[in-house]
């Protein structure tokens, strides 16, 4: 199970009458496996969505938010791991975790959560979520969603969710998920979606050619099978990484002529380099038409041949340029 944001959403849409309550990380000293604005959700019957943790917090909160949802108040949580000594709940990370635990009721709106899950699934937005003191009425707790519009100066692929915090209110930047586009959908394609598609991402493969990308192999894709020559720039507005591997230097230079004309934060070729040199040359571009990260031969050097270790190696170094831990390519 994914545990993006907006997978946790999707599941709490299902049974949003059903007693639920919202855990919200609200500070960190020291260092914490999940950071501030990190959510999750409890149902009153023991289920639980999300993480907060490694699984060190999760069983201890529940018996927290069973408490909130029978008292429909608010409850501030804090665990200490700075004395090591202290093995109450054997938290690994040595830090301090504050949190904060609300009832999701009608009466106060449900949260917004699922104005916040239609918002998140296009635009980036901002959650806002006011810091009650322990015992606040459920019913008095108001949060907001605000669209964020992007200005000119910054990147469509804003990487990381941004948090911030007030005295009285936690502000949390979340972005739409990270889509990834494979042009290609033979058998070493598989591999890489399934695991995209595992990180939360989006995808959607790329291939006109009819014996490729049959839906059975590719569950959960956007599959297109559209001539390149007929795709439009607009195709790939939102995708921040984009993978070729069609295995056939005219359709690839295809690609690469389309994708250059959009500049998606992250883009890969596989093969190797004169490999790369042959495809640039027929779609007449070279590394100065690719504003983002370019990767030729594709992904990090670990190791392997199979698909499912080229895969790891192109979906791990995909990642750190959209985390902003990679940004440039080593030739």
């Amino acid at each position: 199970m994914a545990h993006h944001i907006e997978d946790l959403l999707t599941q709490w849409k299902q049974f949003p009458n059903d007693n639920w309550v919202l855990a919200v990380i609200t500070n960190i000293q020291g260092s914490s496996y999940r950071k501030e604005g990190a959510m999750m959700l409890f149902h009153g019957l023991g289920k639980s969505i999300g993480l907060v943790s490694g699984g060190c917090l999760e069983g201890d909160l529940l018996r927290h938010a069973q408490r909130s949802i029978q008292q429909d108040q608010a409850i501030n949580v804090t665990y200490d791991a700075s004395d090591e000594t202290d093995a109450s709940h054997q938290l690994g990370c040595g830090g301090i975790v504050d949190l904060l635990l609300i009832p999701v009721t009608s009466d106060n709106n449900y949260l917004h959560l699922e104005t916040l899950r239609q918002q998140i699934q296009n635009n980036h937005c901002e959650y806002r979520i006011p810091l009650v003191e322990t015992g606040t009425p459920a019913t008095t707790i108001n949060t907001q969603v605000s669209t964020i519009h992007m200005k000119q100066s910054q990147s469509k692929h804003s990487f990381n969710n941004v948090t911030k915090s007030t005295c009285k209110e936690i502000q949390i930047v979340f972005r739409p998920r990270f889509h990834l586009a494979i042009f290609g959908g033979g058998l070493d394609a598989q591999p890489l979606a399934k695991l995209a598609l595992q990180l939360g991402w989006r995808v959607s493969v790329f291939d006109q050619r009819s014996s490729y990308a049959h839906p059975i192999n590719f569950v959960g894709t956007t599959i297109n099978k559209d001539l390149i020559s007929s795709l439009q720039s607009t195709h790939l507005d939102k995708v921040d990484a984009v993978v070729v591997m069609q295995h056939n230097l005219e359709l690839d230079a295809s690609a690469l002529k389309l994708i250059a004309s959009n500049n998606p934060a992250y883009v890969a070729l596989l093969g190797p380099c004169h490999r790369r040199d042959q495809v640039f040359t027929r779609a007449q571009v070279d590394l100065s038409n690719f504003s983002g990260f370019f990767s030729a031969p594709a992904g990090f050097d670990i190791g392997g041949e199979l698909p499912e270790s080229i895969a790891l190696s192109i979906l791990a170094e995909s990642h750190a340029v959209l985390h902003g831990k990679l940004t440039k390519k080593d030739e």
